[in-house]
Parts: structure tokens; sequence; C-alpha cells
């Protein structure tokens, strides 16, 4: 089988676009122009003529929608949506009007459309280049068949990868830069913005980060909270995790299989089950306490604040995630405990070390430098839990009145009170990117610092 190389051995440059426009024939240049031109006057037709065929209809897609919408991106619009009395009919009509949230929409697509046209530009661009130096060499030019069997051999890569690519970019690029841009604008239910709405700049962050504002001081004190809650999730979970399947590989534990048993049955129960029947129990006249009043624990008018006051709701969404978490977390830890070798515990107990020494020397440093990327992933998973708050306390107790978020509620249950209930799309956004940036570099600088990096698969 022929080898083709990558560079050119009459240039010794590589096929880039820089080198074809420099030191390109005027038909590679053409092609900056014409796209597949280069490609076509070197024989390879199929090739040459999809090039062409993407740039037509880029220009026809352009000329007739694509040009208005970015025309309409930076003012999204500016005629309303009116109403009319119809005189024949004796009724109200009402006109079409622009649409912001569709305009913001086309023209976010329409860009990213162009900045995929840029890339096949450079592809056809690329393409006619090394095609002409190939040929200077006296070298085999692949025809377009031959291109689609190497898609089959050394080109599969691109095969494979190229419709993940095409759904990752309509599925999540345009939504996470259409949601960016919303953070920009004032797209909310105040003074009825959801029609048309226009660019604000900066003032949505500027008001989210005035704490002497009501909305400031919720995005605060939400925030600590939810910094709070994620901490005590991920180590509580973790450490009674750690305990349990220890306490179970123990050599002296009988029955390890039945209690892991156990505790993967609670798995098979769905969460959500699970949350929705503790918010029952925990109810004033729940199972729990009314169980307490019939023991006398509590006085029979009386009944444990589980999720009216704030210290008791935040203890209570903590011990249940506890609850919830500990089996999940005790299958994890269990792999990484019975891949410990066995010499390192036995060198130890001969030098004289004791169990606690043991821990602390081998088992916690062994768990932490394996599960530190799970450690992260896991707190990550905790910031945007929205499970456990939503279901379990709803967010409450609301103590403030003019506050949009209860005293449990995180960034991530926030967000969806002010988009679902509330309709205040420019201030969600902000907060989906402050979630996303915070936990971005955090969670970046914390794994670049960690043993895991350092030095990995060195332990």
């Amino acid at each position: 089988m022929r080898k083709f190389s990558l560079f050119s051995k009459e240039f010794a440059t590589p096929y880039t676009c820089m080198n074809a426009i420099k030191k390109g024939s005027i038909e590679t240049r053409l092609t900056m122009v014409l796209m597949g031109f280069g490609s076509m006057v070197h024989k390879q037709f199929g090739k040459g003529l999809l090039y062409l065929a993407a740039e037509v209809f880029y220009i026809v897609f352009m000329i007739t929608v694509g040009a208005g919408c970015i025309a309409m991106l930076p003012s999204l619009g500016s005629q309303p949506q009116q109403e009319v009395w119809d005189e024949v009919n004796q009724v109200y009509v009402y006109t079409k009007g622009d649409q912001s949230i569709l305009i913001l929409l086309y023209g976010v697509a329409t860009v990213l459309l162009t900045v995929l046209m840029f890339l096949v530009w450079r592809g056809s661009l690329k393409s006619a280049y090394k095609a002409e130096c190939l040929q200077r060499e006296g070298r085999h030019i692949n025809t377009f068949i031959e291109d689609l069997k190497s898609l089959l051999h050394q080109n599969l890569q691109k095969l494979l990868m190229t419709p993940p690519l095409v759904f990752i970019f309509g599925l999540t690029v345009l939504p996470l830069i259409f949601m960016i841009c919303m953070a920009f604008t004032n797209y909310s239910k105040i003074d009825n913005h959801l029609m048309l709405f226009d660019w604000v700049g900066l003032d949505n962050f500027k008001a989210l980060f005035d704490s002497s504002s009501i909305l400031g001081s919720t995005f605060w004190n939400v925030l600590i909270w939810t910094i709070v809650w994620a901490f005590f999730a991920t180590f509580t979970n973790y450490f009674f995790g750690m305990i349990i399947a220890i306490m179970i590989n123990r050599k002296d534990t009988k029955l390890k299989g039945f209690w892991r048993f156990c505790f993967v049955l609670s798995c098979a129960v769905p969460m959500f089950v699970s949350l929705l029947i503790m918010r029952t129990m925990l109810q004033p006249d729940g199972a729990i306490n009314v169980l307490l009043r019939n023991l006398g624990i509590i006085a029979q008018d009386a009944s444990l604040p589980f999720f009216t006051d704030t210290v008791w709701a935040r203890v209570t969404v903590i011990v249940v995630n506890i609850w919830v978490g500990v089996p999940y977390t005790l299958l994890q830890l269990t792999g990484v405990l019975q891949n410990i070798p066995e010499e390192i515990y036995e060198a130890a107990r001969v030098d004289g070390a004791n169990a606690v020494q043991i821990f602390f020397k081998i088992t916690l440093p062994y768990m932490f430098y394996v599960t530190t990327p799970y450690l992260i992933a896991t707190f990550t998973g905790n910031v945007n839990n929205f499970n456990i708050i939503y279901l379990l306390s709803g967010g409450d107790p609301v103590t403030n009145l003019s506050s949009t978020a209860g005293n449990t509620d995180l960034l991530v249950t926030w967000l969806y009170k002010l988009t679902v209930d509330r309709q205040y799309y420019n201030i969600g956004a902000v907060i989906g990117i402050l979630t996303f940036v915070i936990l971005a570099i955090g969670s970046l600088l914390v794994y670049h610092n960690s043993k895991s990096y350092k030095e990995e698969g060195g332990f």
C-alpha cells in the first residue's frame, strides 16, 4: 500500500492555507473564490463538486435568509405585535411582530454556520494545494473513490467522529452560545420583555453582584450555601462510604456478599421515590413526628421543624443525602480498597504499625490518590444536585418573602425557579454562566494541583 506524506518534498512545508496562498499556483489561489476549483483542475472532480456545492448552498442561504438573520442581531427586532380591530368580523386580530428570541437563535445559528463554512473553505484550499504539490512531484493523486475507501481505513476517525461533532455543535455548542448571549439581554417578564428584548451589556451581571439589592443579596446567600452544601454532601458521603467499605472488606467480617447486597438493594429503588417518601415522612404531621409524639419525646401539639427552620432544613437535606448517597460511594470505594496490594499492609504490620497508622499512612493516601477525579466529579455533581433539594425541601423554608429563593435553594434550583416560575431568563442565563465558570476553574485548579495529576502512575 502506497503511503503519502503530509508534507511536500519539493517545498518542505506542510499543506497549510498560508502556503497555498503564498506558493500555490493560480488554480490553487482561485480556489479561495471558487471552492473546489483546484481539486477539479487536478482531476478530483467528486471532491471538487462537493466543495462547490457547499459554497453554492452557503451563498444561496445567506442571500435568502442568513444575511437578514445577522443584520437583525444588533437590534433583536423593533416591530412589536399589535392589536387591531377587525371591522368585518368584529374581533381583535393580532399583527405579526418581531420575536427577539427567534432572531437571536437564528442569528447565532447563522454565525456558527459561517464558522463551519470557513473550516470547509480551509479544507478546500488545503486539498487543492496538496493535489498541486503531489502532481509536481509526480506522485499519485487519490480519486474520489479512493478518498471514500480511505474513510474505512486510514481516515476511519473522520468517518466516525463527524456525526458526533455535528450533534455536539447542534445540541451543545449552539444552545450554550445562545444561553451566553441571552445573559447580555433584558429577556424577562419584567416590563414585558418576552417578545421584544434588547442588548443590555453587563447590566445583568452588575445587578447580580450588587449585594445591596435583593437580587444580589439572594445570589451571595445562595452561592455560599451551595458551596457549603456541596462540601458536606461530598465528604460526608465519601468518608461514611469509606468507613463502611473498610468494615465490610475486613478479613474478620463474615457474609461480605450479604452486606454489599443490602446496600445494592437500596440503590435499586429510584432516588426520586426515596426522596418523595422521606419528604412525606418529615412533614409536621408525617410519620416521624407522629412516632415521636406517640413515644412522648415531643409534645402532642409540637413537631420538629425539618423544613420550616433554616438550620433544621439544611441539616436535614445533608443527612438525607448521606442516606441516599452512601451506597453508591460504598460500591465505588470497595473496588479501590480491593486493589490495594496486601503486601503493603503486611510490611507495615511487620514494622509495628497499628490499625490507625495503617489507615492514615496507607489506606487514606491511596484512596485520595486514586479517587481525586471522582471527588471532583462528585463535588461538581452536588453543586448541580437538583433532585435532592427540589424533591426533598423544594428550597424551603422561605424567610424573606421578597426573595426569589428559599434558604435551602442551590444555584441550580434557584435558576429553575427564576426561569420556569418567574420567567427571568436573562438572570437565569447569568447564573448558569457563573456556575459553569466557577466549577470549571475550580475543578481544573484542584485537579492540576493534586497528586493524581502530578504523580500519575507513581503511587
